[in-house]
């Protein structure tokens, strides 16, 4: 079993592989919100590509894009809520990174809104600012900030 970027506890082929590889409709903006990650840890650009509203699609810089998910390494996702606004879901998101031997995490809120039966970004901003020590550190016996169910020292641990 592979397990999902996403939510490390389910396999990708039953979480976001039938979104990001057979071409399933997220029933969700949520559902887009772990594929979407789940793309760019898999560096599946062309999945990214395809859930943006049309309006936005001229600003998807695919170069810049592949660097970050060449650049980053990936360490969870945490969905914090979504809200219903007018004719769309916003979600609320935090995303764990590696930068300079730390964890860090950068929150995001991003709007969806469906047409033709998909949700579609329409647009993402930088949400709320994250306590630095909520993500920053985990001792070595602490389970890892990125929900694998390891060990910090045997995960996200063995770089540091």
């Amino acid at each position: 079993m592979t397990s999902c970027p996403c939510t490390p506890t389910s396999s990708f082929d039953k979480c976001c592989g039938p979104f990001i590889v057979d071409g399933l409709v997220a029933p969700t903006p949520e559902t887009v919100v772990r594929s979407r990650y789940s793309a760019f840890v898999m560096r599946s650009l062309d999945y990214i590509d395809q859930t943006h509203a049309p309006e936005i699609c001229d600003d998807f810089n695919r170069a810049e894009a592949e660097r970050i998910a060449e650049d980053v390494d990936w360490h969870g996702l945490e969905i914090v809520g979504t809200t219903s606004r007018g004719d769309g879901v916003e979600v609320e998101y935090i995303v764990r990174i590696r930068q300079s031997n730390r964890i860090v995490a950068k929150s995001s809120v991003s709007r969806f809104r469906q047409e033709d039966g998909r949700w579609l970004l329409v647009s993402s901003r930088a949400g709320q600012k994250v306590a630095a020590q909520r993500f920053l550190t985990a001792g070595r016996n602490d389970p890892c900030t990125c929900n694998s169910g390891k060990k910090f020292k045997k995960c996200c641990g063995i770089a540091s």
